[in-house]
């Protein structure tokens, strides 16, 4: 039985080939990702906008709340000052 021969390889040639193969598919690869991650990114950045309008929503919904019972505890008082000017004008005319 013969052992296989070992043929020396040539190390300058070999990297030079990759070395050439790589500087024509790394831009090659770049664009292909760009294209294919943009529909994705596009996704997201939809997805988080979205989000954020939720949260504005929210937000606007809360502040229209605040307003709105500030307004009828102003309602209330004003109701209050009404019964109490009432009340002063009564005393003030004992006659009636």
């Amino acid at each position: 039985m013969q052992t296989p021969q070992i043929m020396p390889i040539d190390v300058t040639g070999v990297v030079t080939v990759i070395m050439g193969s790589l500087v024509i598919l790394i831009p090659i690869a770049g664009i292909t990702l760009r294209f294919a991650i943009k529909p994705i990114a596009e996704a997201m950045a939809k997805i988080r906008e979205g989000q954020r309008a939720d949260r504005e929503m929210a937000l606007l919904q809360q502040r229209l709340d605040l307003l709105e019972q500030h307004l009828a505890g102003m309602e209330s008082e004003v109701h209050r000052l009404r019964e109490v000017q009432e009340f002063h004008a009564r005393l003030k005319a004992p006659g009636e």
